[in-house]
């Protein structure tokens, strides 16, 4: 039985980090994974997501070129070259992962841990070991969704990576960012996708106005969707899925693709012994501080369900390790948070919803601006982008930031600088436009289009 100060269960963002700021803090240091290193960002979730983005967008970008006088030639598509070259891509980043945990000085374990008491951790193997710290790091699973018949027949956001070939004819259940950014990808790529959405309308907890552009966007660009509707079983029949829907319709497939949220992964860890209980959604309740109602044992990342995303899940890792073994202790703010739906077009968002800023703050205006790019002016290409900022006209501050087109997601990452300083309306006026750009809109928007509560 090993000793060591600080033991990490979960190899993903937000544990490799924990591990490795602690070691650089002189802890001795344990990392147990039973996977594969790097988590669900690096081996199936944002990383390879993001590449198929890449390649799906090609597709547009080639029928857009003949605007601009460009020939291109009956371009073909080929699934297994894409993948081949994206899972290389993602077996030399987790070769990173393990390279700079081991240069950091962590002891790697691979397997599954259990935890036997505040101190003691088990592996698969059987082997024990201990540790003044233990930090849980698992990170969240697909979800599985209400049970119907036939679920064995579908996949889940996992599964998608491990498709060997394009299927010609997909349903998608789900209206998160993953179903639809999966969606997006199918559909670009040849696809023919249906999306069945049990609300009406997407992405729920974003701005209910973005929410609205970004679907008749999707739907624009050939995307079917179903709202208000459930599926309730997937059969075969003659080599093809059939898909069930609650109103008697029936949707043939070659692929029923269930995108229906992310748990914690939290089962079999053996906290509820200890007297951790968790919360109604299966998550590690924890402080500010990251520290469960156990003296020593934390928990960082989506285990934790706060804020489910990797660079939170990293930020709350560095903060863990900085407090514990840096003797500097700091929280994470959870309250601020830019984030981008790498659909097609992708949304960029940071701050409040209208919904939510008129709650705080009643006199509010709306500023927005929807227009065609100029590259759309050759290309032909008929969608069109929002931008959309809130403020406070008490105070002039800008509260929100959401948006749908190209690029996005890289303006909410900007401008998520300029809401943590508490940028107003006015300094933003007093920018000076970076012409010809979509961005410059922010800087160039002075009339409200709703101004609430007069």
């Amino acid at each position: 039985m090993a000793q060591f100060d600080l033991i990490v269960i979960g190899g993903g963002s937000g544990g490799v980090r924990a591990a490795r700021i602690a070691a650089n803090h002189g802890a001795r240091v344990a990392l147990v994974e039973e996977y594969r290193l790097g988590g669900t960002c690096v081996i199936r979730g944002c990383v390879p997501k993001k590449l198929m983005v890449y390649a799906s967008r090609f597709a547009q970008e080639f029928e857009e070129a003949a605007g601009f006088g460009w020939t291109v030639d009956a371009p073909r598509f080929d699934w297994a070259t894409l993948k081949t070259r994206r899972d290389a891509e993602v077996a030399r980043l987790e070769g990173i992962y393990r390279s700079n945990l081991l240069a950091s000085g962590v002891q790697i374990f691979e397997g599954r841990a259990v935890l036997m008491d505040a101190k003691t951790v088990q592996l698969s193997n059987g082997e024990q070991h201990q540790a003044t710290h233990i930090l849980i790091a698992t990170g969240a699973k697909p979800a599985p969704g209400p049970a119907i018949s036939g679920n064995e027949l579908a996949i889940d956001s996992n599964g998608f990576f491990d498709l060997q070939a394009l299927p010609e004819r997909v349903v998608v259940q789900g209206a998160g960012y993953i179903a639809l950014e999966l969606a997006c990808v199918l559909q670009l790529l040849g696809a023919q996708v249906t999306v069945v959405v049990r609300g009406e309308q997407i992405l729920r907890g974003f701005d209910d106005e973005m929410r609205q552009h970004l679907a008749a966007e999707m739907a624009h660009s050939g995307l079917e969707f179903r709202f208000g509707r459930e599926v309730q079983a997937i059969s075969r029949k003659d080599g093809a899925l059939q898909v069930q829907l609650d109103n008697g319709d029936t949707l043939p497939a070659d692929c029923v693709l269930r995108a229906l949220g992310r748990g914690p992964n939290t089962k079999g860890l053996g906290l509820e012994a200890l007297g951790i209980a968790l919360d109604k959604h299966g998550a590690i309740p924890v402080d500010a501080f990251s520290q469960t109602t156990v003296p020593g044992i934390y928990a960082v990342g989506d285990v934790t369900n706060r804020v489910n995303l990797t660079p939170m899940a990293i930020r709350e890792g560095h903060a863990f390790a900085d407090t514990v073994f840096g003797k500097t202790p700091r929280s994470v703010d959870h309250a601020l948070v830019p984030t981008a739906v790498f659909t097609t077009p992708e949304a960029g968002v940071v701050g409040l919803t209208e919904q939510q800023a008129l709650a705080q703050y009643p006199r509010l205006d709306v500023y927005r601006s929807t227009f065609r790019p100029l590259k759309a002016t050759l290309s032909g290409h008929t969608g069109k982008m929002l931008l959309k900022l809130l403020v406070d006209r008490d105070t002039d501050r800008v509260l929100g930031f959401h948006a749908v087109g190209p690029d996005t997601g890289e303006m909410a990452q900007l401008v998520g600088v300029a809401l943590q300083l508490q940028a107003t309306k006015t300094a933003l006026d007093a920018t000076l436009a970076v012409h010809p750009t979509a961005a410059e809109e922010l800087v160039t928007m002075r009339t409200p289009a709703v101004r609430h509560n007069l």
